[in-house]
C-alpha cells in the first residue's frame, strides 16, 4: 500500500481515497451458512478479485446469477485458451457447454497443469450445482449467451482468428466481450430491476462490452506478441508496419505511436454508445458494476495513448490509487460523464499534431464533451469538483504538498 500511495502522490484525490478506502468498514461476506454457496464465492475470488468485489456488491436478488454468468463464461473460457487441449477434445466441449451446465456432476480434468484457472474445472460440479438453483429466466439467459459464445470459440479455434479487418475485430470482441453485455442487460431487465428497454438495446450493450474489449485489446500488445496471438487488425497496423511484431522495433517509434493512436481512436468509437446506455440503468447497484469497469477502460485509454511503453513493457495499469478513487466516484450519470470529459481532455492534451489522427482523437474528444453538457448537465459541476482535486496535485502550492505527505505518512503508520 504504502507504493500505491508513492505512485499516487502528486493526485491527492487518490490518496485521499486510499485513506478512506483503507479506514472504512469492509463488507464481510459471510456464506459459512451455505458450503456450496461458500464454494462459489471462493472460486470467483480466485479467478478474478476486481470482478469479485463489484459482483458481491449486487443485490441479492442478482448477485449469484451474475456471480454464476461470470464463472460458467470463465470455465469456458478456460478451456477455450489452453493451447495445451487438443481440437478433438476441445471443439466438441466448446459446442456444447451451454448443455453441459445441466448436466450434474459434470467436471473437467484435462487442462495443462500450469493452467490458472484449472481447478474452477475441477470442481465445476460446483457451479452447475449453483447454476441449477437459479430461476429459470436467469437460466435459459446464461446458457442462450453460453451457446453463441462456445460456438464463436470453436469456429476461432478451428479455422484460426484472423483479424484482418476491423469489421474483423467487431465480430471478434462481440463474441468474446460484446455477449457478456447482452446476457447481463437481459437479467437486468429479468429481474424487473431496469425497463425492458435495457435488454432490446443490443446495440448498446455490445458496444458496453466492445469498448472494454478494445481497450485490454490495445493495452496488451506485448502480451500477446509473447503468446503469438495478434488480435491488432491488419486493417490498422498495416498501414503502419510491414508485420505486425515490427512496431516493437526502436527505428519504428513513430510509427508505432501513430498505430496506437489508431487503436485508441478505434476504441473511442463506443463511448457515446456507452453513455446512452449508463444512463438507462436506474437501479444504483446495477450502475456501479456497469460503470466502473467503463471509466476504469477510459482511464486506461488515456494511460496508453502517445504511450511506447505498450511497445516495451507488459502489464502496464492504471494507478491503484487511480482505481479506488474511480470506484468511489462512479455511482451516477453526472459523475461518469464528468469522469470521461477529465479523461477525454487529457487524451487530447496528449494528442501529438504531427500524428495522422490527431484531428480524429480531437473531434472524438469533442463530441464526448458535447454529449456530457448537453445530455447531462449536472457533469460540469462535478467536473470542477473532480479537477479540483486530480489538478492540485501538479499546482506546485507547498500547503497542497504537505497535506499529501502528511496523509501518506498517516496512512502509512496506519498500516504499521
Amino acid at each position: 500500500m504504502a507504493s500505491a500511495i508513492l505512485a499516487s502522490l502528486f493526485h491527492p484525490s487518490e490518496v485521499l481515497a486510499l485513506v478512506q478506502y483503507k479506514l472504512a468498514p469492509k463488507t464481510k461476506y459471510n456464506y459459512s451458512n451455505d458450503k456450496a454457496r461458500e464454494r462459489l464465492y471462493h472460486h470467483l475470488n480466485m479467478t478474478s478479485r476486481s470482478f469479485a468485489a463489484v459482483i458481491q456488491d449486487l443485490d441479492e436478488e442478482l448477485k449469484d446469477a451474475i456471480c454464476l454468468f461470470y464463472l460458467v463464461l470463465r470455465g469456458l473460457d478456460t478451456i477455450e485458451d489452453d493451447m495445451t487441449i487438443d481440437l478433438e477434445t476441445k471443439i466438441p466441449v466448446l459446442n456444447t457447454f451451454h448443455e453441459i451446465i445441466y448436466q450434474k456432476g459434470w467436471t473437467f480434468t484435462k487442462n495443462g497443469p500450469n493452467e490458472k484457472d484449472r481447478q474452477l474445472l475441477v470442481e465445476f460440479d460446483v457451479i452447475i450445482e449453483g447454476f441449477l438453483k437459479l430461476k429459470p429466466a436467469y437460466q435459459t439467459i446464461i446458457a442462450d449467451i453460453t451457446k453463441r459464445m462456445g460456438n464463436g470459440m470453436a469456429h476461432y479455434a478451428t479455422a484460426g482468428i484472423h483479424v484482418n479487418t476491423t469489421a474483423d475485430y467487431d465480430e471478434y470482441c462481440h463474441y468474446v466481450a460484446g455477449l457478456v453485455g447482452l446476457g447481463l442487460s437481459e437479467m437486468f431487465s429479468a429481474c424487473g430491476f431496469e425497463s425492458l428497454v435495457v435488454a432490446k438495446r443490443k446495440d448498446l450493450s455490445n458496444s458496453m462490452g466492445l469498448f472494454l474489449q478494445k481497450t485490454n485489446i490495445t493495452r496488451d500488445y506485448l502480451e500477446d506478441l509473447r503468446d503469438d496471438r495478434r488480435f491488432w487488425p491488419k486493417e490498422i497496423w498495416g498501414l503502419y508496419a510491414e508485420k505486425m511484431e515490427d512496431l516493437v522495433k526502436p527505428e519504428n517509434c513513430d510509427k508505432a505511436k501513430q498505430c496506437l493512436s489508431h487503436m485508441v481512436w478505434n476504441a473511442m468509437g463506443h463511448i457515446k454508445d456507452v453513455l446512452e446506455y449508463l444512463e438507462m440503468i436506474k437501479n444504483p447497484s446495477c450502475f456501479k458494476f456497469c460503470a466502473i469497469p467503463q471509466v476504469m477502460a477510459i482511464a486506461t485509454l488515456n494511460m496508453l495513448h502517445n504511450n511506447y511503453k505498450i511497445f516495451t513493457h507488459e502489464n502496464i495499469k492504471i494507478r491503484k490509487g487511480e482505481t479506488v478513487w474511480l470506484m468511489k466516484e462512479s455511482d451516477n450519470i453526472d459523475k461518469v460523464a464528468a469522469i470521461f470529459r477529465l479523461y477525454a481532455r487529457e487524451i487530447n492534451k496528449k494528442s501529438d499534431p504531427l500524428d495522422p489522427h490527431f484531428v480524429n482523437i480531437g473531434v472524438a474528444c469533442g463530441e464526448i464533451e458535447q454529449i456530457c453538457v448537453g445530455k447531462y448537465p449536472g457533469s460540469t459541476a462535478e467536473l470542477a469538483r473532480l479537477q479540483a482535486g486530480v489538478m492540485a496535485g501538479t499546482s506546485g502550492s507547498i500547503i497542497t504538498a504537505a497535506a499529501v505527505v502528511a496523509g501518506a505518512v498517516a496512512l502509512k503508520s496506519t498500516f504499521a
